[in-house]
C-alpha cells in the first residue's frame, strides 16, 4: 500500500508502504528496493507509516523524515540514509492524536526550509478548532520538531480547522496549497495562509462566513476522496482516491480556473502526486487498500504534465 514519495538529489525516489511499514528506494527502471521496516509502526485501518520527506541540505545531512502511526500517538521521525543504509528513526515530533481514520500524515519541506505536517482530527472533530491540540492541523516546525519561528501562535500551528489534509504544495510564487477530505458533502482544494481557519466542523466546503475560510474549489466527495498533491506546468494535479482520478486545477494570478479530471478509471485509486527532478509527475496508486487492485497493483507511475493536458 504505497501512500508517500519523496525524491533524493540523484533523482531516485523513497516511497513508504503505508500498512508493511517498509521504506523502499525507487530507481527509474530498476526493480525497488526495500531499506528495511520502520520500527514502532503500527498499521491500523488507515494508519501506517504515511508520509515521507527529503532535509533541503540533504546532500550536507542525509536527513529523511517520515510519519508514522505507533501505539499511542501519530509521530514524525528523522533518520540518516547515506544512500544504501537508513539508522534507526529518532522521534522528534509525538502526541499526535490516531485514529483508524483521519491520521493526516503528509510531510512536505517548504520554501522556507521549514517541514510541514498534516495531521487528521482522529475522528474527533472537536479537535480542529482547539489550537492547543495538535489533531485537525498544518503543523510547521522545525528539524528537531520545535516551533517554526514567525508561527502565527507562537506554538506549532500553521493553520487549523481542518478534518483530515493529506496533501500539500507550493507554486513557484510561494503560494501554499492543501487539499482536504470532507465528511459527506464536499472536498476540498485550499489556499493556506498562516493562522488562518479553514473551518471544520463548523462548515464544510463555501460557506462565506465570517472569520472561516473558504476553499478555492470543491468537488463532491463521490468525485475526489483527495490525497496529494502536485504544482507543476501552472496547475496543481490532485489525486483522487474514490474519484478515481487526476485533477488539474490551472492556476491564475488571482485564483484558479476551471479543474479538468484526468485519467478517470485508468489507473484506480490515486493517493500521492509529486513532481520529480526528470519533470515528471510521480503518481502512486492505491488499489490494494479500499480498491479493487489489479494485476501488478499497487504502481508508481512517472507521466509527463504535458502528456495529460
Amino acid at each position: 500500500m504505497p501512500w508517500g514519495i519523496a525524491f533524493l538529489p540523484d533523482g531516485s525516489a523513497l516511497v513508504t508502504l503505508r500498512d508493511q511499514a517498509r521504506l523502499v528506494h525507487v530507481r527509474d527502471g530498476a526493480e525497488p528496493v526495500t531499506l528495511g521496516t520502520i520500527p514502532g509502526v503500527q498499521p491500523d485501518g488507515e494508519g501506517g507509516l504515511l508520509g515521507v520527506a527529503v532535509s533541503p541540505d540533504y546532500a550536507r545531512d542525509r536527513r529523511v523524515f517520515l510519519s508514522y502511526t505507533a501505539a499511542e500517538d501519530n509521530r514524525v521521525v528523522r533518520l540518516a540514509f547515506d544512500g544504501t543504509r537508513a539508522s534507526r528513526p529518532e522521534a522528534i515530533l509525538t502526541g499526535i492524536p490516531k485514529a483508524g481514520n483521519h491520521n493526516g500524515g503528509r510531510l512536505a519541506f517548504g520554501p522556507d526550509g521549514y517541514l510541514y505536517v498534516t495531521t487528521g482530527d482522529a475522528s474527533d472533530s472537536a479537535r480542529a478548532q482547539d489550537r492547543d491540540n495538535l489533531g485537525g492541523k498544518i503543523l510547521r516546525i522545525t528539524q528537531d520538531g520545535a516551533a517554526a519561528p514567525g508561527n502565527p501562535f507562537g506554538n506549532r500551528v500553521w493553520t487549523w480547522g481542518h478534518r483530515n489534509v493529506q496533501g500539500i504544495a507550493w507554486a513557484p510564487d510561494g503560494r501554499m496549497y492543501a487539499s482536504e477530505f470532507g465528511q459527506n458533502t464536499w472536498d476540498e482544494l485550499n489556499l493556506i495562509e498562516p493562522g488562518r481557519n479553514y473551518g471544520w466542523p463548523t462548515v464544510e466546503g463555501r460557506a462565506g462566513r465570517s472569520g472561516l475560510t473558504d476553499p478555492l474549489v470543491q468537488w463532491p466527495t463521490s468525485e475526489a476522496s483527495p490525497s496529494g498533491i502536485a504544482v507543476a506546468d501552472g496547475a496543481v494535479w490532485m489525486t483522487a482516491l474514490r474519484g478515481e482520478s487526476l485533477w488539474r486545477i490551472p492556476l491564475t494570478s488571482n485564483g484558479v480556473g476551471t479543474p479538468q479530471r484526468l485519467l478517470e478509471g485508468e489507473y484506480g485509486r490515486l493517493r500521492d502526486a509529486v513532481l520529480g527532478p526528470d519533470g515528471r509527475l510521480w503518481v502512486l496508486t492505491s488499489n490494494t487498500f479500499r480498491g479493487d487492485p489489479r494485476e501488478g497493483d499497487d504502481k508508481v507511475l512517472a507521466i509527463p504534465p504535458g502528456a495529460l493536458a
